[in-house]
């Protein structure tokens, strides 16, 4: 297709954030006469689900010690469950599992569930848990687990379909979709702050609204956009943190053992819940016996067709560079350091024979496959959705992107219809105000 020379909504992105907020954009534009979907223009770089939301892991979970990522996380899930088949969605459920240190966190995640009315069974001490883990996989063997929070919603994804998915939507509803477009800059009315087009290597875009949804190369839009690079932060000891880095970069390792997915079934002969643990017991290889950590540690697993085995990951790993220096193309081939740690497949794989007997003795079947990359983060880990230069509205996930379908349907609102309850605890004046989001005790810098 051509790159048209104007569009009243220009999204960069095609990936779950661009092409949820075009789809949900143009429906409501065609159902309100305030316009209709040849409105809407999503540009890319490469391609549709050629960046983050086509590698995802899929996993879609309300597991938040948050209660605002809770709640948005319960609207989302309702989104994936409006159309299983076109998102190639699996609603197996969500287990996370834990150690008496993360107990109160996980219990009062429970306790909110109930309040929001999102469906979970609680059970708690070593001997419950257990029992519980064995009445769905008779060969459960984790130690030092206290307690199991079974999310009965959620599940996970087939990744490039579910996108590819959102893409027949919102063409259904009238969007352009220009692929091969790589944005270049901003042009800025003489008057005001707003932008008045968006300028790419195949020509410029007039426009009247831009929606930036691009993942882990929001920096690199940011940046164009002249937003800052450092922020303030009000800290709870009433202290304020000056020039914080904006973006920090982690490298999010995952990988699949290349048995049959089918290798794990429950007792009863169904798929099983996404597995999540946590865990503070010693982990030891499965390979020589030797010590591979004594700290808290954690990963997440489940059996999948799409990535022909059993698809996973670990915490992720800090990147020891100034975000200024990563590669522009967190997912091209010359950033293979930040894909996967050289030592992943040894602890993933000594962490699922530590949980599960039929995983004993596999390592040699480990496999790598496109999953896994760089994620950008935020100065609190999570999500950054709002207005800035007037008519740009940034969706910056900080890595919690492709379960959060939804939100792409709430930007919609906001552009149309004024302000959105679940965004609002997500908004950039947060970190000066010192409305943050609380933390737990997970080894995960997202949870």
């Amino acid at each position: 297709m051509a790159l048209p020379s104007h569009a009243k909504y220009v999204v960069i992105g095609a990936g779950v954030h661009g092409l949820s907020t075009a789809w949900h954009l143009a429906e409501k534009l065609n159902a309100t006469g305030k316009g209709d979907g040849s409105d809407v223009l999503v540009v890319d770089k490469a391609g549709i689900a050629a960046g983050a939301s086509g590698i995802a892991c899929g996993v879609v979970r309300n597991n938040y010690y948050q209660p605002a990522m809770r709640e948005l996380m319960a609207h989302s899930v309702a989104v994936w469950e409006s159309d299983p088949e076109a998102f190639s969605y699996h609603p197996v459920g969500y287990m996370q599992i834990s150690p008496e240190c993360m107990h109160a966190d996980v219990a009062s995640i429970h306790q909110q569930q109930q309040k929001i009315g999102y469906d979970s069974v609680f059970v708690e001490g070593a001997r419950d848990s257990q029992k519980y883990m064995e009445s769905l996989l008779d060969d459960w063997q984790a130690k030092g687990i206290t307690s199991v929070l079974h999310e009965k919603k959620g599940g996970y994804a087939n990744n490039t379909r579910s996108i590819y998915g959102l893409a027949g939507k919102a063409e259904a509803a009238g969007v352009r979709i220009v692929t091969g477009v790589t944005v270049t800059g901003f042009q800025t009315g003489q008057n005001s702050n707003a932008v008045t087009a968006v300028e790419t290597d195949r020509g410029r875009i007039a426009c009247e609204q831009v929606v930036v949804g691009v993942g882990p190369w929001v920096k690199q839009i940011w940046d164009l956009l002249e937003l800052p690079g450092t922020v303030d932060i009000l800290g709870k000891d009433g202290q304020t943190h000056h020039d914080v880095p904006m973006w920090r970069y982690w490298a999010l390792e995952e990988g699949v053992l290349g048995v049959e997915p089918d290798v794990q079934k429950t007792v009863g002969g169904d798929s099983p819940p996404v597995i999540h643990v946590d865990t503070d017991a010693p982990l030891y290889s499965d390979v020589d016996g030797s010590l591979i950590t004594d700290q808290l540690w954690g990963i997440y697993y489940k059996p999948d067709l799409n990535f022909g085995g059993i698809q996973g990951g670990a915490m992720p790993q800090p990147v020891a560079r100034d975000a200024d220096e990563v590669q522009v193309d967190p997912y091209g081939p010359e950033s293979p350091e930040f894909v996967v740690d050289d030592n992943f497949a040894h602890m993933w794989c000594s962490a699922l024979a530590f949980c599960q007997k039929r995983f004993e003795g596999q390592i040699h079947k480990y496999k790598k496959e496109p999953s896994g990359g760089l994620g950008c983060f935020t100065p609190d880990s999570f999500p950054v959705f709002d207005r800035f230069r007037e008519n740009v509205y940034v969706i910056a996930d900080s890595n919690h992107g492709y379960k959060m379908i939804g939100v792409g349907q709430l930007v919609a609102g906001e552009l149309l219809n004024g302000e959105s309850e679940l965004l609002k605890p997500f908004r950039f004046d947060r970190y000066a105000k010192g409305e943050l989001h609380p933390t737990s005790h997970s080894p995960f810098p997202w949870s």
